[in-house]
């Protein structure tokens, strides 16, 4: 059984409604589909101190999340874009992986080699596919596998206020991007999981 872990990384506390939680949810539920085990975290809601280790002491959440990340095949990383960007925390979810880059498994491959990745990008302004680029460097800088067409995102009008969890249908190409996306992470998880990438 394959297990994936979204990162929902709105800048939005819970219970708040989050249209990046929306999305995520749905391409959780599109891995459903081919077997995949999934469960979403709003990372805001944890004490994620900035830094770029593992662990960063005095009360920081970051360790339980990791724990959760390294028990998973496929981490969806879903956010928000502000003014052209990720969000903070999506950022700020990047430097705490960077602590990865160094860590080996046991055959002295690097840890997260074995894992893929996915993006979802939601927003009321221009720029998902810069925002998407940005993710797709740093997770595959740390070790992560984007697959084919890795990435759905959704963009209402600038300067409007519609938001894509106001939507009363998830458009059509949303729905495909995010069906196509689930049934290409889950072969190339498989594909990994049967055949790892050879040690050194």
């Amino acid at each position: 059984m394959l297990r994936a872990l979204a990162l929902n990384c709105t800048l939005k506390p819970s219970p708040e409604p989050s249209s990046s939680q929306l999305l995520a949810q749905q391409v959780l539920d599109a891995l459903d589909q081919h077997g995949v085990d999934g469960e979403q975290l709003r990372v805001v809601d944890h004490d994620i101190r900035p830094g770029v280790l593992a662990d960063m002491g005095d009360g920081d959440q970051w360790p339980q999340i990791r724990e959760k990340l390294m028990q998973s095949d496929i981490l969806v990383m879903a956010t928000p874009t502000w003014v052209g960007h990720m969000s903070s925390v999506a950022q700020r979810v990047l430097e705490r992986l960077d602590a990865e880059i160094s860590e080996t498994d046991d055959d002295g491959r690097p840890i997260l080699s074995s894992k893929v990745a996915v993006t979802v990008v939601v927003g009321n302004e221009d720029g998902a596919h810069a925002v998407t680029a940005a993710l797709y460097q740093g997770l595959v800088d740390v070790g992560f596998n984007v697959p084919s067409q890795g990435g759905v995102y959704w963009n209402g009008e600038a300067m409007h206020t519609t938001d894509y969890k106001d939507l009363l249908d998830t458009p059509e190409k949303v729905a495909s991007t995010t069906a196509t996306l689930a049934r290409h992470a889950a072969h190339l998880a498989t594909l990994l999981k049967e055949r790892p990438y050879p040690g050194p």
